[in-house]
């Protein structure tokens, strides 16, 4: 996508507004549609933060993208492929419950969901802990899960799912896209330093981040690599580390509150005059922290969304679609995380009962439908390629921050797309493996 198309989407006066604080939503509440009609409808839960750090930024996003396209589906006011009503003219039904409190609050959730609630599927988790937790529940109980989220590459190179489906790519492609860009750049990379909180997502963009530059820049020294604790708040040690190594490049794949606090902490001491900043999941951001984003910061946002969507059909549709029901907020990767999601089960659903007779689908009729399948979205192709037909692949765009005083708005600029075999894994082999053997048959042209 040109930087002019994208200009004429994003340059209208309400995207200069700040983000609004989702504070009214309550922590662990189920918060669903009317009563249902006596008609059936496809009843979906849908799992996001609704409170805590991750859920301004991220989790809230994620759920104003569940809202407006279902409402938009309930309608049959979606674009084809998709106009017709509801999952195959059965109206949505959607449950959605508050991820935050930790990984053993979600299974039983999801237990809840599954076997109170009487849910048709469900679709959720941003936190890697999480998605690790109740991957193994559902596949238990034999029910569908769609994880719409989460990077950590574990959730199919170490375990193998029958009823679980990842419809999102993993944080390989972050890092690899990131390594590449600035290679293409010519980013200088003498020495690196790394801030990357201590859980399965940043411990494996950690190493998926140390692996890409190895590779690329085989001379590059890494100077310090600092794990603080997920939610920590305050770095005040981590960026005297940072300042005191004076790397040329500083990388991090915080995201939510703590990426906020850490560039808002970071900055005034002059880390990001010191060092070229490097964030990988850095898009959602943008709107609230505004001109305190620091200018050309290469930033990922784990996929082709947002500022850096392509200039397709769906996109034209829904990037201005979401921004109006926002009040203005133009939609961020959880936000298109979730709409890809919806839209590949809405493709399984209809799939499966074309070829059943038009009856609702049960889970192994889901599953064997969204298996190896792809289908298009606002940002990009997805495609059902790694863990067995269960893992998804896709394109990637990496770009630099520049705030704009006349917009009133952080833009993204310098962009490059990166194809999704160029970044993400063959099928049958780790990521990290794969990284450290030279990318294998990756196809970047």
């Amino acid at each position: 996508m040109s930087q002019l198309s994208l200009s004429q989407l994003v340059g209208r006066h309400w995207l200069g507004r700040p983000f609004a604080a989702a504070a009214a939503i309550a922590a662990g509440l189920f918060i669903g549609s009317a009563p249902a009609q006596a008609q059936e409808t496809f009843k979906l839960g849908i799992v996001t933060f609704l409170s805590g750090p991750a859920s301004e930024s991220f989790g809230v996003p994620a759920r104003y993208g569940a809202e407006y396209l279902i409402e938009q589906l309930n309608k049959g006011s979606v674009p084809a492929p998709y106009n017709k009503v509801g999952f195959g003219g059965l109206k949505i039904e959607p449950i959605i419950v508050d991820e935050n409190g930790g990984a053993t609050k979600q299974v039983q959730e999801l237990r809840n969901l599954y076997q109170r609630e009487n849910v048709d599927a469900v679709v959720g988790y941003i936190g890697s802990g999480d998605c690790l937790a109740v991957a193994p529940v559902a596949e238990e109980l034999k029910k569908f899960l769609i994880l719409f989220d989460c990077g950590t590459p574990r959730i199919f190179e170490d375990a193998s799912y029958n009823y679980v489906f990842r419809t999102a790519a993993h944080a390989t492609q972050d890092n690899v896209a990131l390594a590449r860009y600035m290679k293409s750049r010519n980013v200088k990379v003498d020495t690196f330093s790394l801030i990357n909180q201590d859980y399965a997502w940043g411990q494996d963009s950690r190493a998926d981040f140390i692996a890409a530059i190895n590779q690329l820049y085989p001379d590059a020294k890494m100077s310090a690599d600092l794990l603080p604790k997920f939610g920590a708040g305050q770095y005040g040690t981590e960026i005297s580390a940072l300042a005191r190594a004076n790397s040329s490049v500083v990388y991090s794949s915080f995201w939510g509150g703590d990426l906020q606090a850490f560039i808002l902490q970071a900055g005034p001491r002059g880390v990001f005059q010191r060092g070229q900043a490097v964030f990988s999941a850095a898009d959602h951001v943008l709107q609230a922290l505004g001109d305190k984003m620091p200018n050309g910061a290469i930033i990922g946002a784990r996929g082709a969304y947002g500022l850096m969507a392509p200039d397709n059909a769906l996109n034209r549709w829904f990037f201005p679609g979401y921004s109006a029901y926002r009040n203005g907020t133009y939609p961020v990767q959880a936000s298109y995380r979730m709409v890809q999601a919806l839209l590949g089960l809405k493709a399984a659903t209809e799939k499966a009962m074309a070829a059943n007779g038009g009856k609702k689908p049960s889970p192994e009729q889901l599953a064997d439908a969204l298996r190896n399948s792809e289908w298009e979205t606002p940002g990009g192709l997805i495609q059902m390629r790694n863990g067995n037909g269960h893992q998804a692949i896709q394109a990637m765009a990496i770009g630099r921050t520049r705030w704009d005083a006349d917009k009133k708005m952080v833009l993204v600029e310098d962009i490059q797309r990166f194809p999704a075999e160029c970044v993400n894994p063959p099928a049958k082999m780790k990521s990290l493996d794969w990284i450290k053997a030279g990318f294998p048959g990756a196809k970047c042209d």
